[in-house]
């Protein structure tokens, strides 16, 4: 059921997901109901200079060719090229490099602009966009210290409180407004994991959301975070009606979106088991916190040697597992053996208590990570932020490691790097971690991550003549070290034009922005918490 199904009024949205939208509106409109989200998606072009972009894009057998841009292809096999041309054709590329003939395709001049993968973000809490700043100087769990960051906290207040009032539509408004700001920032993919799921309804209008807004995604079934606890959701339906939502949702492997199964272990055994049996029954991926606190560790170590659940529960290499902070090392070493997959959320990770970002670790075991924004309740979702701040932590432990190796004393001031310390990461690693890591961590790397012919073109068009960046005098490092969202100018997704020359196409911005709100204040005074514009003081 989508977030117009609201209290007792089921709509029908099974078929084709390609018409979703259109389909919705459409039900939206036979209803005549009031309700936040009419409207959402007011046709209209593109209001930016230069005129509007290639009509029919995305569509089967239109051609077009983004002209002279600086590519990054991300591919090493395909390589890089100062001056290119990327072909498209329907929704995949078609070729890539200089000078391409391409008679009677529309040209997208991007001369002065870099050309590259759209980037992949493995773990966002989406539900929780009307929440933004709210929790910018809090952690994760109450810690009795009595001080502002201590007493403001995210189970608390996030889970305990706020995630339990959510109706279906506050669901809708929360994923497509978040979603859409991501695409904005050049993220093409997510995995929303967004843990909101009191009632089929709200499942439902979480997954619409993902479909209306127009990016590929993986939706993420987790638990009703909460409510679970509080038992407030008599509606819940985790993890028994994953069955239903992969056959009306996802009975196509040719789609923007697709499902993971959510199976979190801090639940316990008996959840545990039934989720991740469940999800493989399915032939789903299974991800799953792990953390430093919430006593996961012992319960890890038992999935690590197989008798997790049950007592036959293990991990394998369907696993996605985000954090991985405060693991043993068996533990890690199983999780490198099985080749499963990590995501770390750096920047929330430092600032959220979860304990420091195992960036070394995986080095050592020669492992990568795909990397995540986690919650805006915090921390900004632009990937921008997401690449500088690993590279940023990373390289700051392993500059002091190496500057520990001396003795200050003149002539060993400048130590060289003793044997076996960790290289420092570069622009070009953090650029891998956000597109091709990402597409692999969610099992898309033979569709997206690079601009490799025969894949769906999920492109941005950065630009590199903006007073924050010119003169370009290195791709890697301007894309990582210097840029930021005002510089993303075009963003495709499976070869449609999503945001062309600064504005995202089709989107009726201040009327979703107005029921963002709206729906903040009711989740504000549902919860009983006071809206504070200057929290803590």
């Amino acid at each position: 059921m989508c977030k117009l199904c609201d209290e007792g009024k089921p709509q029908d949205h099974t078929g084709s997901r390609r018409d979703s939208r259109r389909d919705f509106l459409k039900v939206a409109t036979a209803t005549g109901a009031a309700v936040a989200g009419l409207n959402l998606f007011a046709a209209r072009p593109a209001a930016a200079d230069g005129g509007d972009g290639p009509d029919g894009t995305g569509q089967p057998g239109r051609r077009y060719i983004i002209r002279g841009g600086s590519v990054m292809s991300m591919d090493p096999k395909v390589g890089d090229f100062p001056q290119a041309d990327v072909l498209v054709e329907g929704k995949k590329i078609l070729a890539v490099g200089p000078n391409l003939h391409a008679s009677g395709a529309d040209e997208i001049d991007a001369r002065g602009r870099i050309v590259m993968p759209g980037f992949i973000d493995t773990h966002h809490h989406q539900f929780e966009t009307a929440l933004r700043s709210f929790l910018a100087d809090g952690v994760l769990i109450k810690d009795g210290s009595g001080s502002p960051s201590g007493s403001t906290t995210y189970f608390e207040f996030i889970l305990l409180t706020f995630a339990p009032v959510y109706r279906p539509q506050d669901v809708y408004i929360n994923e497509l407004f978040g979603g859409l700001s991501q695409l904005d920032d050049g993220v093409t993919t997510v995995h929303d994991v967004s843990q909101i799921h009191h009632s089929p309804q709200h499942s439902d209008a979480a997954i619409q959301a993902l479909f209306d807004t127009g990016r590929r995604a993986a939706f993420g079934f987790f638990e009703s975070a909460g409510a679970n606890i509080l038992g407030t959701n008599p509606g819940n339906k985790y993890p028994t009606d994953a069955p239903r939502i992969k056959t009306k949702w996802f009975s196509s492997s040719d789609q923007l979106v697709h499902m993971i199964m959510g199976g979190e272990v801090y639940l316990g055994d008996p959840s545990t088991d039934q989720s991740w049996t469940i999800g493989r029954q399915l032939g789903l991926q299974i991800a799953a916190h792990i953390l430093s606190p919430f006593g996961i560790r012992p319960i890890f170590d038992k999935l690590a040697v197989g008798t997790g659940g049950n007592g036959q529960i293990g991990i394998g290499p369907d696993n996605l597992f985000i954090h991985m902070t405060g693991m043993a090392d068996a533990a890690w070493q199983k999780v490198k053996d099985v080749g499963a997959q990590v995501s770390l959320a750096v920047p929330i990770e430092m600032n959220m208590r979860h304990g420091m970002p195992p960036i070394l670790k995986m080095q050592s075991l020669g492992m990568e990570p795909s990397l995540s924004v986690d919650v805006e309740c915090t921390l900004t979702a632009d990937f921008f932020t997401q690449m500088r701040s690993t590279m940023n932590v990373q390289r700051a432990l392993v500059n002091q490691m190496i500057l520990e190796q001396g003795n200050f004393y003149p002539p060993n001031q400048w130590p060289t790097p003793a044997a076996g310390t960790p290289a420092l990461l570069t622009t070009r690693d953090v650029l891998r971690y956000a597109t091709m890591n990402g597409a692999k961590a969610l099992r898309l790397d033979g569709k997206v991550g690079s601009l490799t012919p025969g894949k769906e073109a999920d492109i941005i068009i950065l630009d590199a003549t903006a007073i924050n960046v010119a003169p370009l005098n290195q791709v890697p490092g301007a894309v990582v070290s210097l840029m930021d969202r005002t510089n993303v100018e075009t963003v495709i997704v499976a070869g449609k034009i999503r945001k062309w020359q600064g504005n995202l196409l089709d989107v009726d911005l201040p009327h979703l922005r107005q029921q963002l709100e709206n729906s903040r204040d009711y989740i504000f005074a549902a919860a009983g918490v006071p809206q504070n514009l200057f929290g803590s003081q």
